[in-house]
């Protein structure tokens, strides 16, 4: 060939890529950084699905915090409450009379769920908390004006996370602090007001060795009055014990500029205050208090793994990276002219985690690896000449778990010392860390942890790290590699993540919009694997023993709201590990219908953990929720829909499903009022507390019993219970357009149009439901976008998520594209105030840190893509303006259909369409419509008009 002719080849080869809508360079799907993580949330998450880290990357101690998905407080227990149902008709009463309170009040006391350690509690509690508190009474009185602390640490106040992040992590009980402040002598004769901010959780204060005053609860701000005869010109000695037996403790501060830690005169302003002395002195007086009620359990921790660096002086070129094509991150540098490369996976088919260590030079690999964990009284054990192991055991809990580290090099010296192993002069490194607990289900803690971390490095010894990367690729891409996705170029693409997030908003970066589904998908893969646990709120990276939430299952949204992209990207399979929870769901869920609503069938509150707890908790005005089974059951039909696997919906999705309803078919009562059927008692999530009728409820069950008839006909079976939900799907309390003209959120006609509350749950029907729609119900859509105006774009991470699906259903790809600016504000300021968006490394920020925020964010995008809720497939239904060119591949619809989609200036210009299941096929796109007959296994090829080619 001419050089001519290969011009000519090379220009019409990239003009087709132009006309299809294609970039002529592959896109890069690398999170990359110029520098190590200095917290959590800027480390790179790596996953197999049972086993996480979060890799920090530093120079000289690089850090790695590992978790397996079974270690979690707790243990196997019921948590029903027996009995429960003989107040349900009295708290419905109440409702009934417009008795909020009271219902609440009654709930919260006979209707809530078991707790933990609730029997025998308050009698430990008692003579604990007398002993503690017995300590004033000796000569050693920390109280005391003239007592001696010198020997004590310190520490700076206000811990805003609490005194966890001061070092004291998982520190329940008591500890005293103790400082001054020097009183002016202009002050003499006057009262003084003490601020010191919010305290977790109770604190006795006394000023010169008197009480001076006492409070409990986070929620108190502390402001003492102390009269001018207790005070000392000159200086005045505090001491505070502060008492707290469990999750955050110490002294927080408050939300505001005003500033805490003074003492003003009585009737001045804390800005004409006097400081008191930081950093306080404090004492650890006791730290094994009894073990708190719990209504559900934590995810925990698992452990670190340090690597210590000697000699890594003039550092260049150093570079943090995690690339989504292999699920590999890797850290490279030079230092004193040597080229350091470390790579680090979690690989699924050998279940360890990896970090492989090279250099540019031979003999330059030098370092101390540990183990250590946040767990109390965790042990490191020497197992042979390369190989070290850790113990932990959760607090009070049931649950124990091993890890296991070995070191395998080419070359120079492996020795253990202590719980350390030390490298001397490698040519390459290899450490491969395993963790597994004594977890075997939900009812049953048998197992031996030794059997997950020992087996898995039998198998290694005779693998080389080239082995085991290849086999982790190959399995990973054979998820990662159903869907690609390009939304065009920009020159951002050359910065860091964290210099395109802070640029996102100002500057065209549709690049990192598609990176952000990829990412999505990439976090879906690495945190739920077919035979393991479900993601749960932080996906299953998490290092912290109190974590927020729990990072347990939260199921009114969240739990769900990671799975939605499951389907419709192509990670079908990624989808198993939830409905094997819902299954053991079912088995206490059916206890718990009976417990507290005399009910068939099963039933789901609000959250659930590693045990399966289904029983309401925390607190009543929010706690009482019924429709978390019927949510979760939607995904069981949606399984089926996209995929048309009879014998899944026939064998597993509906018998829940029917089960689901059957509680729904006992439960719903007749409103005397207006004669329909409603959810009593229950709530609008976490807004408005305990209520009859929320019209999320409604929305739900009556998706539950449309999707159980639609079931039911597919397997020609049950007819008779088909007839009752149909009669009954008639008469549930319909949606309603209040006097604003927005979607009514409660069946009285009561929204606000300036509350901004991060929930807007009586959407739920737009999505990811289907109860109201522009083809069938367009007043309602109307509606319900005026109450998603009324509410405001702000919110939280995965509040900001669901807006963005909420306005791809409304059609509006503009306003969703607005929504995805806000959900990739940093999360940090400048200032180092954290809020809703993104961290560094992704993640979506509450804050703190949830990932069904980068779960509901892909979704969202897909939808602005494609859409399949309703009897057609649309295409490109909310395409944004800032997005006019792109192509999706292996993207999928309700059907059993994978789609090619290839767009231009803002038009489709064309679509392939495969059927996996031979089904119907009808495509929308704008005001065109198609229907077309597929058969299994074939590709169908239509253009921009819908053209069939």
């Amino acid at each position: 060939m001419t050089h001519h002719a290969l011009l000519l080849l090379t220009f019409l080869s990239c003009l087709i890529r132009s006309v299809q809508g294609q970039s002529p360079a592959k896109q890069s799907l690398l999170l990359w950084y110029k520098q190590p993580a200095n917290q959590w949330v800027e480390a790179l998450p790596i996953g197999n699905g049972r086993l996480g880290g979060m890799v920090f990357g530093g120079v000289e101690t690089d850090h790695i915090q590992f978790n397996e998905e079974t270690l979690w407080t707790g243990g196997p227990r019921d948590y029903q409450r027996e009995g429960a149902a003989q107040y349900l008709p009295q708290i419905r009463q109440l409702l009934t009379d417009g008795k909020q309170a009271e219902a609440e009040k009654l709930a919260q006391e006979k209707f809530m769920g078991r707790q933990s350690n609730e029997d025998d509690y308050v009698q430990k509690k008692t003579a604990w908390f007398e002993r503690v508190r017995n300590v004033i009474n000796t000569q050693q009185n920390p109280a005391s004006a003239t007592f001696d602390d010198h020997s004590w640490k310190t520490m700076t106040v206000p811990t805003v996370d609490g005194w966890e992040k001061a070092g004291l992590e998982g520190l329940d009980g008591v500890i005293w602090f103790r400082t001054t402040f020097d009183l002016p002598a202009s002050w003499a004769g006057k009262d003084v007001v003490l601020d010191m901010g919010r305290i977790r959780d109770q604190d006795f204060t006394y000023l010169n060795g008197e009480l001076v005053g006492s409070d409990e609860g986070i929620t108190k701000n502390r402001r003492y009055k102390i009269p001018a005869a207790k005070l000392h010109v000159g200086k005045n000695q505090l001491a505070i014990q502060v008492i707290n037996l469990f999750d955050k403790g110490g002294f927080i501060g408050v939300k505001t500029n005003q500033p805490t830690f003074v003492v003003y005169p009585e009737g001045g302003k804390p800005t004409d205050g006097v400081p008191l002395i930081q950093p306080f002195k404090y004492w650890i007086q006791d730290n094994s208090p009894p073990a708190s009620p719990r209504y559900q359990a934590d995810y925990q921790p698992f452990g670190d793994l340090w690597l210590n660096f000697k000699g890594q002086s003039n550092v260049a070129n150093y570079r943090r990276e995690l690339d989504l094509t292999t699920a590999i991150s890797r850290v490279t540098y030079s230092a004193n002219g040597v080229n350091f490369t470390r790579e680090y996976l979690v690989s699924a088919p050998d279940q360890v985690m990896a970090i492989h260590l090279t250099a540019s030079q031979s003999g330059k690999i030098s370092f101390e690896a540990l183990l250590d964990s946040p767990h109390r009284n965790f042990s490191v054990r020497n197992v042979d000449d390369q190989t070290i192991a850790l113990a932990v055991q959760v607090r009070n809990g049931a649950l124990r778990g091993e890890s296991v580290l070995r070191i395998q090099t080419q070359k120079g010296q492996v020795s253990v010392s202590g719980n350390k192993l030390i490298v001397s002069g490698a040519d390459v490194a290899t450490l491969y860390v395993t963790a597994g607990t004594n977890f075997k289900n939900y009812k049953d803690v048998s197992g031996d942890p030794a059997v997950m971390s020992q087996q898995p490095l039998q198998t290694l010894r005779s693998k080389t790290f080239e082995a085991v990367k290849g086999a982790h690729v190959r399995d990973y891409q054979s998820y990662f590699n159903t869907l690609s996705l390009d939304l065009g170029r920009s020159p951002n693409e050359q910065l860091p993540t964290d210099e395109r997030l802070k640029r996102f908003e100002q500057t065209s970066d549709p690049a990192l919009a598609a990176l952000y589904l990829q990412y999505g998908r990439y976090l879906l893969i690495s945190s739920s694997r077919p035979g393991n646990q479900p993601a749960n709120l932080q996906g299953i990276w998490n290092d912290l023993l109190t974590p927020p939430w729990g990072s347990k299952y939260t199921t009114n949204i969240n739990l769900e709201m990671n799975y939605w992209p499951a389907e419709m990207l192509n990670l079908s399979a990624c989808h198993e590990p939830m409905f094997t929870a819902i299954e053991e769901m079912v088995e206490t869920g059916r206890k718990t219908a009976k417990a507290h609503y005399n009910a068939r069938g099963w039933v789901l509150h609000h959250n659930t953990d590693l045990w399966r707890g289904t029983a309401p908790i925390n607190a009543s005005n929010h706690g009482i929720w019924v429709t978390g089974g019927a949510w979760v059951s939607r995904h069981l039909w949606e399984h089926y829909r996209y995929t048309q696997d009879r014998d899944f919906l026939q064998k597993r999705a509906y018998p829940i499903m029917k089960e689901a309803a059957q509680f729904f078919v006992d439960f719903l009562v007749k409103d005397p009022e207006t004669g329909w059927l409603i959810s009593t008692p229950s709530n609008s999530p976490e807004h408005g507390g305990l209520v009859a009728g929320p019209t999320m409820d409604h929305q739900i069950i009556r998706d539950l019993f449309k999707n159980c008839m639609g079931a039911s006909e597919a397997l020609n079976t049950d007819a008779t219970f088909r007839d009752t939900l149909k009669t009954m799907y008639g008469q549930i309390a319909p949606n309603q357009i209040g006097k604003h003209g927005q979607l009514q959120e409660w069946i009285q006609d009561v929204d606000d149009p300036n509350d901004h509350h991060r929930h807007v749950s009586h959407l739920w029907g737009i999505h990811p439901g289907t109860d109201i729609t522009w083809d069938e119900t367009p007043d309602l859509m109307k509606a319900a976008r005026q109450s998603l105006l009324e509410r405001g774009d702000e919110g939280t991470g995965w509040s900001l998520a669901w807006k963005i699906n909420f306005w791809a259903r409304f059609r509006d790809g503009n306003h969703a594209f607005n929504m995805l600016k806000l959900l990739f504000r940093p999360a940090i300021s400048p200032e180092g105030v954290t809020g809703g968006g993104s961290y560094p490394n992704l993640f979506d920020a509450h804050p703190p840190f949830q990932i069904d925020g980068n779960f509901g964010g892909s979704s969202g995008i897909a939808e602005m893509i494609v859409q399949s809720q309703g009897k057609t497939i649309d295409l490109l239904p909310a395409l944004p303006s800032e997005l006019p060119t792109g192509h999706i591949n292996g993207i999928c619809a309700q059907g059993g259909f994978v789609l090619n989609i290839r767009w231009q200036n803002g038009r489709l210009n064309g679509v392939d369409v495969t059927s996996k299941a031979g089904q119907p096929c009808v495509l929308r796109y704008g005001d065109k419509q198609v229907s077309l007959s597929t058969e299994k296994g074939k590709t169908y090829r239509l253009d921009g008009e819908l053209k069939v080619l």
